[in-house]
């Protein structure tokens, strides 16, 4: 028998039932590593009987690279055919530097006197070559130093912090409402919870070409150009257990367009006898501190007004309706006029009504705690630091 790179040489291959099913599944494996394939194929081929020169030829590599892998295979089985640690190339820069590239990366560009708002790699890459901190580095290194520590300085998220002073009781009692209590005692079957607000300045756009729809490898075209037709505001009310919907158009927001969607609601029954009907809404100018509460409960006898906390309008569930509204009907935006916009709206709103369900809502006031707890303890870490 041949020996060598030519024949089978010493290392016959017999495989159990088990490494053939392994064997033959990675040679099929279309997500694997495609040296790994090519190990498979050449230990199931050698297994055939194959001398090594053919299978190198079938497979078009190097005899000695299918000597190499039918001997580890015969030696060590499956766990031949995987990859052997290396020790690699010796680190080309110490971990002080890195950890002052780090450092750097940690800083707004501002306070080392760069006019940036953030560090962009290549702009990174060009601040350690100009203060010394490193002779020459690839921006690849740099990404696999930063990645390390999961560091982006080129991403940003905005953030808010409360500043109501009655910030935890006002948002407490919306959470409660929306678990159907109100200052610890069940709400009963003839009481509600409404969630409102306005979405304002909703303009109709009519772009200078018509929008092109989905065609085949082609996605919708919407011509960037538009010439503005006027806009109005969609005032909307959202019943929180029962997933309600009611809505109108109106030219702008203000208190008169309010009251008129809050009528449009209190009429209704089982609003209008109901025993009581808590509405949730911000601060927005159209229903705005203790006013709003003597003009809308004055009006509505079994209507209490319940204000969000400042700068927390995520706690009002209106909102996402208003953000599928956002998603679904008004973009792209392409319309004619402002009645165009309105009868769009209000199509949807009918049509979302018919299949809507109450909001998956799950934070509670225990979360709230939590949360406010944790803010805490970062702003006094930070004043200690």
């Amino acid at each position: 028998m041949a020996r060598g790179g030519g024949g089978r040489g010493p290392f016959q291959i017999t495989l159990r039932a088990g490494e053939r099913r392994f064997l033959k599944a990675r040679a099929r494996q279309a997500t694997a590593p495609y040296r790994q394939v090519l190990r498979a194929r050449i230990v199931l081929l050698a297994a055939a009987g194959l001398a090594n020169a053919y299978i190198a030829c079938k497979l078009g590599m190097a005899p000695n690279t299918v000597v190499k892998w039918r001997k580890r295979f015969c030696k060590e089985g499956v766990d031949g055919l995987a990859d052997r640690k290396r020790s690699g190339r010796p680190r080309m820069f110490p971990a002080a530097v890195v950890a002052q590239v780090k450092a750097i990366a940690c800083e707004l560009p501002a306070t080392r006197g760069v006019p940036l708002g953030r560090w962009s790699l290549q702009e990174l890459h060009d601040e350690l070559l100009a203060t010394g901190v490193v002779d020459a580095v690839a921006t690849t290194t740099l990404w696999r130093w930063l990645h390390q520590d999961a560091l982006q300085p080129w991403r940003h998220h905005a953030w808010i912090f409360p500043r109501d002073p009655a910030f935890a009781t006002k948002a407490a009692r919306v959470l409660d409402l929306y678990q159907r209590v109100f200052d610890g005692v069940p709400l009963g079957a003839d009481q509600y919870v409404i969630s409102a607000d306005e979405q304002p300045q909703i303009q109709a756009r009519c772009r200078c070409h018509p929008t092109l729809p989905t065609g085949v490898a082609r996605t919708m075209r919407v011509e960037h150009e538009y010439e503005r037709r006027g806009a109005l505001a969609y005032l909307a009310a959202w019943e929180v257990h029962h997933a309600r919907l009611f809505g109108r158009c109106e030219p702008t927001t203000g208190v008169v367009p309010f009251g008129r969607l809050v009528a449009q609601v209190m009429t209704v029954e089982r609003y209008a006898s109901a025993e009581r009907v808590f509405w949730v809404v911000d601060n927005g100018s159209s229903h705005r501190g203790q006013a709003s509460i003597k003009r809308l409960e004055g009006a509505w006898p079994n209507l209490r007004l319940v204000h969000l906390p400042v700068h927390a309008s995520w706690l009002n569930q209106i909102e996402i309706y208003f953000s599928i509204v956002q998603r679904k009907v008004l973009t792209p935006n392409d319309f004619l006029d402002p009645a165009e916009v309105e009868h769009r709206l209000l199509a949807f709103q009918r049509r979302y009504e018919q299949t809507a369900v109450p909001f998956d809502w799950r934070s509670t006031k225990t979360d709230l705690n939590c949360l406010l707890r944790r803010l805490d303890d970062h702003e006094r870490l930070a004043r200690t630091a």
